[in-house]
């Protein structure tokens, strides 16, 4: 099992470009169960929960190709499986995705009940109950979500009880070759529900509202092929803009849209960094030592829950004491631990962390548990001092493309190693 070896204390300086974003290509990929035709897709990031969508589409009898590195091509016009099992889907949460598209294009679906990190119970029930107000019975049998709509699914105004950016996606794919009108209500506003959106009209779907939370989607009787484009990882560029700030840097993300990430780059402002922005770039300098600031997650165009150990990581070394409130996952704060390990000083209470800032962090062994908390571990060993490893690195590995490679290049002292490796060198960094 591959671990993380750094070398803290070095200010990261310079440019990267933002990858493709995975929780805007899931999606996408999914969506070409609905398209009569081939689909090129660009700027897909080689993450592993995008490989294993791209297996299950050529499980399902899908052809699946790339043309260069970030170019790829599915046409799922021979596909005949309308199942995504265990087997194949039980380390992504997403697969609950191709739900949706394959009920409407088949009739039928059967699709194994989602894996992924463990940061919360995020039930798919609203995802089910959409789908029943469209017409389908929904029945679970031995751990497989088994939904029918042999008369094909028709037009439904559906009110989410609460937002949730997967069941916003699965629903407005169903909705697009259903027969009539299907209205989201309270649908989330994530720009990766727009990118889903702008991708879905671009080969001949009737969607209109996408980025307000009042989504009207028209069916149409066909999809045809085309190409779509996934937007930059918002969630990564930050990250790496974190990565300058916690070590004193000054990092600059190309290729990502700015206004995706207001509200992180707002408390960034407040901590006491310089933030510079253009149409396709961002800029974070530190000036200092950061001051602590409040967050509270909450859905787009709030602060991203996606970034609130990144940032916790960053509040461990400001100046004064930050209050974290998280509200949309009941269990995401077990970086808090590791973090600890580390010498941060963190006191728990329900949803709530609060962060007391220390002058120093020192270099430890500490275990990643998810996907975000595994990039916090990263950003603090970036900044403490000595040696830290962090091991089950296969968790960064779903969400961040190359993270060694792309921190290397910002001057960081890191190397991934394999677990027979990593004895060997007695655990310690080798460069």
């Amino acid at each position: 099992m591959d671990k993380i070896i750094i070398q803290g204390g070095i200010a990261l300086s310079g440019t990267i470009e933002a990858s493709g974003a995975k929780n805007a290509a899931l999606p996408l990929l999914a969506a070409a169960i609905l398209v009569d035709g081939p689909v090129t897709y660009r700027r897909i990031p080689h993450l592993r929960d995008i490989s294993t969508m791209m297996t299950l589409l050529a499980w399902q009898g899908a052809d699946v190709s790339y043309d260069d590195q970030y170019c790829l091509h599915v046409d799922t016009r021979a596909a005949t499986k309308a199942e995504a099992p265990y087997e194949l889907v039980k380390t992504m949460r997403a697969s609950s995705l191709v739900l949706g598209p394959l009920l409407t294009r088949f009739g039928e679906a059967r699709v194994s009940l989602p894996g992924g990190c463990a940061i919360g119970a995020r039930p798919i029930d609203m995802h089910l109950q959409g789908l029943e107000a469209m017409g389908a019975t929904i029945e679970v049998e031995q751990g497989n979500i088994v939904a029918r709509a042999p008369g094909g699914l028709k037009g439904a105004r559906i009110v989410f009880d609460q937002v949730t950016v997967t069941g916003t996606e699965n629903l407005m794919m169903a909705a697009v070759l259903a027969k009539g009108e299907t209205v989201l209500e309270n649908a989330a506003r994530e720009p990766e529900i727009v990118n889903l959106a702008e991708s879905l009209r671009g080969l001949g779907a009737l969607i209109e509202g996408d980025g307000g939370n009042r989504i009207v989607i028209r069916g149409v009787e066909r999809l045809h092929g085309g190409e779509m484009t996934t937007i930059a990882d918002r969630i990564e560029a930050a990250t790496y803009l974190a990565a300058g700030l916690i070590t004193g840097g000054d990092v600059t993300v190309t290729g990502v849209d700015p206004s995706m990430l207001e509200a992180f780059l707002a408390k960034v402002r407040g901590a006491g960094a310089l933030v510079e922005t253009g149409d396709d770039f961002i800029r974070c300098k530190a000036l200092g030592r950061l001051r602590s600031v409040d967050i509270h997650t909450l859905p787009h165009p709030g602060f991203p829950t996606d970034l609130q150990a990144q940032f916790m990581a960053l509040m461990t070394l400001a100046e004064g004491v930050s209050v974290i409130r998280e509200t949309i996952f009941e269990n995401r704060f077990m970086h808090v631990q590791e973090l600890a390990r580390m010498g941060a000083d963190i006191r728990l209470d329900g949803n709530t962390a609060v962060v007391h800032g220390r002058a120093v962090l020192s270099g430890a062994p500490v275990m990643a548990t998810d996907l975000r908390a595994s990039a916090s571990l990263v950003l603090a060993g970036l900044a403490a001092k000595g040696e830290t490893t962090v091991s089950r690195v296969y968790h960064i590995d779903r969400g961040y493309e190359r993270i060694e490679e792309k921190l290397s290049k910002l001057g960081a002292r890191i190397e991934r190693v394999s677990a027979s490796e990593n004895w060997m060198q007695g655990g310690h960094f080798n460069g």
